[in-house]
């Protein structure tokens, strides 16, 4: 159980950081005006939801139950790694692919596909770098739970 908790937290900060690395420095920039608020580029409805529409996201306004939220997705994600990678291929990039991919098809092209293109009207071309962003946030996480329960024999063959 101890490792299942430790991978979760690894996974769940590790989830943190790429997307603080992906879409807050790369996308929406530091102080704003990223590629993803871009006026010339972007929908002015998902802009506005982002920088002006009350309330703001959460994650705009008070990050921090956020934070907290991704850590208990790292902690359910380490739970169903833990269920499934038995039954996968051995090593850390056979089962963190596996992992990552599940991720990325369950959670991040969802998301993508129902909510900025159906309800935000976001361009193709932007859901494509966020897929990619989504992309390098799956791989980054599935790898680290990966690495935490492969570790020293982990969850064996």
């Amino acid at each position: 159980m101890l490792r299942k908790l430790l991978a979760g937290l690894a996974g769940g900060v590790s989830l943190n950081l790429a997307m603080l690395l992906t879409f807050r420095l790369l996308g929406f920039g530091w102080q704003g005006g990223g590629l993803l608020l871009d006026p010339s580029l972007q929908s002015p409805k998902l802009i506005a939801v982002w920088t002006s529409l009350e309330p703001l996201p959460l994650v705009v306004a008070h990050p921090a139950p956020i934070f907290l939220g991704l850590l208990l997705f790292g902690l359910g994600h380490a739970l169903i790694y833990a269920w499934l990678a038995p039954h996968w291929p051995p090593g850390i990039l056979s089962r963190g692919g596996r992992m990552a991919l599940l991720i990325f098809f369950l959670s991040f092209v969802f998301w993508e596909f129902f909510t900025p293109f159906n309800q935000l009207g976001e361009p193709v071309l932007l859901i494509g770098l966020e897929l990619l962003f989504w992309a390098v946030i799956a791989a980054t996480e599935g790898l680290v739970l990966a690495t935490v329960f492969e570790a020293g024999g982990g969850l064996g063959a």
